[in-house]
């Protein structure tokens, strides 16, 4: 009995080893597949050569003076054709720093609010553009100025909490 017992775990034992040799096959044969297709797939990028004749450039300091190097930023300043509706605020000046825009004006309104509990004199615009087939937009303006470096400041400071801040001239 004990022959049978020791053969029969024998046996068991050897149909068990060769059944994980199998499936380790099957594991190495998809990690060589994937490889492949990683090295395939970063043979595909081709880098463009750099010509070698390309001109330096001096780097440019800022002055001590903060509002001259604000200046000196190249910001998107925008005009909107057609009127300009002042809804809420004093008017406008010629460059107005553009915090968002709405199609609802209680959207608007509830931005400019938090723009004045902050200190900012708002005010929400109304325009008559037609973006997205949707006319009359809600523009909603932090700040405004008579000059540009002024303008630029304040959307750099508004930057950090309203990330698509933009100028608005108005002629």
């Amino acid at each position: 009995m004990k022959k049978v017992f020791l053969f029969s775990s024998v046996a068991l034992l050897a149909f068990a080893m060769s059944s994980c040799k199998a499936k380790e096959d099957a594991w190495q044969q998809a990690y060589n597949k994937a490889t492949e297709n990683t090295v395939e797939d970063q043979q595909v990028v081709q880098v463009p050569q750099v010509q070698e004749d390309v001109a330096k450039v001096t780097p440019v300091t800022p002055q001590n003076n903060n509002t001259a190097a604000v200046a000196a930023i190249d910001s998107d300043v925008r005009t909107i054709a057609g009127e300009l509706q002042v809804v809420s605020g004093k008017p406008l000046n010629t460059y107005s720093v553009v915090v968002g825009s709405f199609v609802n004006q209680t959207n608007a309104e509830s931005v400019r609010e938090r723009l004045a509990e902050n200190g900012y004199d708002a005010r929400v615009v109304k325009t008559q553009e037609t973006i997205n087939g949707h006319t009359g937009w809600y523009r909603v303006v932090a700040s405004s100025f008579a000059d540009k470096a002024s303008a630029i400041a304040s959307k750099e400071t508004l930057k950090s909490t309203y990330a698509g801040a933009w100028l608005l001239y108005v002629k």
